[in-house]
């Protein structure tokens, strides 16, 4: 299929223009016009632009593309050697962040959901991003959090008493650690996301709200494996999901 239709039709599936981003949505990087196959990744690294070019990928779709506003405007070091091989290559990066967070079926925290045994019961924090609801089954903290481990590949840092029973969760992919005071707010009995912060722990200890930090890259790869599946059974598109190691 052509690039621009699937820019277009990606776009408006996740709803880009709704968000205010800290990057752009969208393409970000213009390579062949024909789109043939893809390779979906989490973020445009250097590693991942190289197994797409092994590959002979038309267009790689990450969830943590370039251009941050907070980073150095200037094409030099790392960002050159990325840009270089990309363009060599002529393989478009399409990149969705925030849209890709918040998307009720495709997203990040909808796929989160999933793994977590929850009911998305509805959504919080900055452009409604993070996520709460209720248990299908409660279960005791402990157990709870070593399945998320299990279904995640990486055993998550939990901070509160293992027998204590989860019925109401909120849960945050990435790094939505930010976000656990005003979980705490709902009433939940526990809050997952990707990283931790110092004071989370105390947030923990003081409330009781158990605090699950399970892997920014961990809950970040779900989102953008669906999308990219989807994407090749709605157009016949060869896809394949890179997973970049990354223990952060």
């Amino acid at each position: 299929m052509q690039l621009r239709d699937l820019e277009n039709y990606t776009s408006q599936l996740l709803e880009t223009s709704r968000f205010r981003d800290y990057s752009p949505n969208g393409l970000q990087v213009e390579g062949r016009p024909e789109v043939r196959r893809l390779v979906s990744g989490v973020t445009a690294c250097l590693g991942l632009i190289e197994a797409a070019a092994a590959v002979g990928a038309d267009a790689l779709l990450v969830h943590h593309g370039w251009f941050w506003k907070s980073e150095d405007s200037r094409v030099v070091g790392i960002k050159k050697k990325r840009m270089e091989l990309l363009l060599r290559h002529e393989i478009s990066l399409l990149a969705y962040h925030l849209p890709l967070d918040a998307h009720p079926v495709y997203g990040n925290n909808a796929r989160l959901a999933t793994l977590l045994g929850a009911t998305v019961e509805g959504w919080f924090g900055e452009q409604g991003v993070a996520a709460h609801g209720g248990m299908e089954q409660p279960t005791a903290l402990g157990e709870w959090a070593a399945k998320l481990g299990q279904g995640l590949g990486r055993e998550p840092l939990v901070i509160g008493e293992p027998g204590r029973m989860v019925r109401r969760v909120a849960w945050c992919s990435g790094g939505g650690q930010g976000y656990f005071e005003e979980a705490v707010r709902l009433g939940v009995d526990a809050f997952v996301t990707g990283e931790a912060s110092e004071h989370n722990f105390h947030l923990a200890r003081e409330t009781g709200v158990a605090f699950v930090s399970a892997g920014h890259h961990a809950t970040e790869r779900l989102g953008v494996k669906a999308l990219g599946e989807h994407l090749a059974g709605a157009f016949g598109l060869e896809c394949r999901f890179v997973d970049i190691h990354n223990p952060i």
